[in-house]
């Protein structure tokens, strides 16, 4: 049986913790010039995947 690969792009996009969370980059986070030093430092921070998503995401990385 052939082995199952790994969706290359969601693999740069998701993370995946040590307890099995998906993380994410923040969104809104590619034009950083005029936004607060408040709101940088937040786009800094990973958010975590939407419970609505975690399927999709998983088979995207190959984790049934």
């Amino acid at each position: 049986m052939p082995k199952q690969k790994t969706h290359g792009t969601a693999s740069k996009k998701f993370k995946v913790t040590a307890t099995g969370k998906l993380m994410r980059r923040a969104q809104m986070s590619g034009k950083l010039m005029n936004k607060s030093p408040k709101q940088k430092r937040q786009f800094s921070k990973d958010r975590p995947v939407a419970g609505a998503y975690t399927k999709t995401v998983n088979r995207l990385l190959g984790r049934s």
